[in-house]
């Protein structure tokens, strides 16, 4: 169950929301698109690790290691970024 106070209650009431719909809205009020945030940086996470790991294999197999060792580190500096983002909006997700 939903803790709302007694005037929240009655704008709930007042436009025909359940207690849980209401807090539903007004935490996506708060924080709009937070979902949406949070599948991009999931999304940009995994294509950054597999990156990764493609620029590693063409490493390990020692070809040109003058362009594929900076975009091995741009793709590790991709996953770090979506990790530390992912973290960060979920730490405020958390304080609320």
């Amino acid at each position: 169950m939903v803790e709302l106070s007694p005037e929240e209650l009655a704008r709930a009431r007042k436009n025909n929301l359940t207690p849980e719909k209401y807090a539903r809205l007004r935490a996506e009020a708060q924080a709009p698109y937070r979902g949406f945030r949070k599948f991009f940086y999931i999304t940009f996470g995994a294509s950054g690790l597999i990156g990764a790991f493609i620029f590693l294999a063409k490493l390990a197999a020692g070809q040109e290691l003058t362009t594929n060792l900076p975009n091995f580190f741009l793709q590790l500096g991709v996953v770090a970024l979506m990790v530390f983002l992912f973290r960060w909006d979920r730490s405020k997700d958390e304080a609320e």
